[in-house]
């Protein structure tokens, strides 16, 4: 049932109209409250990196959903507590023109995890079920391989050892609205508002749609789609990073508490006049 809460939404959102105010709001999760969960899921978090690199585990995580979904901030909250040397995000730009002639999947293979790492695809190869299928920048043949190939290369994927863990960000038509209102007025995230984002608003159906065909295609038991609700951001990093917890079967491999020894006299070094050196003015020091 939860595969087609989105579908089921935007049919609700579409009858109710896009200028009508939200009802059944759900109660936000009070920040210290937020903060301090995150906190103890981002400390999960490096256990599972540590035990991802001690088993040579390799583990494949796809971000999708509509533009301002929260997909990002959710990424960054994975990220931020982990050493990028193991788990790295991917947010591949347009493909060049030599790589519009290779295997459509090829760009993405040599992206994907070796032993002991995470690998975050900010967006994938679902570019084509959703964003090129819906602005027509794939031929209809290619959209059509690329549903009846994907399926089979994700099972792939899956036989190589790779877990392949699959994320979808659903939000309403209201509050994805909302979020792009906020980026008019904030210079911090104006960036965030592409041309791409501005036809996208226009199209809501046409990616309801393009989204409903993509999960009869490959929602497949191998690698199925999460949903996340992400109506309210905060819930919604935090469910899904409790989710994603939930799939590695990670163990705490943290080391015995370490003793520092003394520090043995330092001898023999002079260090330099600092007026040989170049310092950043410290601008901000007595504030």
């Amino acid at each position: 049932m939860c595969l087609y809460a989105d579908h089921q939404r935007d049919k609700e959102t579409r009858h109710t109209g896009m200028n009508k105010p939200m009802t059944n709001k759900p109660t936000k999760i009070k920040n210290v409250v937020y903060e301090k969960e995150l906190a103890r899921m981002q400390v999960e978090l490096i256990k599972l990196q540590e035990w991802v690199k001690a088993t040579g585990h390799k583990v494949a995580l796809i971000f999708e959903g509509r533009d301002a979904a929260g997909k990002g901030g959710t990424i960054k909250r994975i990220t931020e507590p982990m050493n990028p040397r193991i788990c790295s995000v991917v947010a591949l730009p347009a493909p060049t023109e030599r790589q519009t002639t290779q295997w459509y999947f090829q760009r993405y293979v040599e992206h994907l995890p070796a032993a002991g790492e995470i690998v975050i695809f900010d967006r994938s190869w679902y570019n084509r079920a959703g964003v090129e299928r819906v602005m027509g920048f794939c031929t209809d043949k290619e959209y059509q391989e690329f549903m009846r190939s994907c399926p089979e290369f994700e099972r792939m994927l899956v036989r190589s050892g790779i877990q392949l863990i699959k994320y979808w960000f659903s939000v309403s038509d209201e509050e994805q609205e909302r979020r792009f209102q906020s980026r008019l007025t904030d210079p911090t995230k104006r960036w965030k508002l592409s041309p791409m984002d501005l036809e996208s608003r226009k199209r809501w159906v046409d990616y309801s749609k393009a989204k409903d065909l993509m999960f009869s295609h490959t929602d497949i038991k191998q690698a199925p789609w999460y949903v996340v609700d992400s109506d309210v951001k905060k819930h919604a990093r935090l469910n899904c990073i409790s989710h994603l917890l939930s799939l590695i079967p990670y163990e705490d491999l943290t080391p015995e508490e370490i003793t520092l020894d003394d520090r043995p006299v330092q001898r023999g070094y002079v260090r330099p006049p600092m007026e040989d050196q170049t310092f950043v003015p410290e601008i901000h020091k007595d504030l």
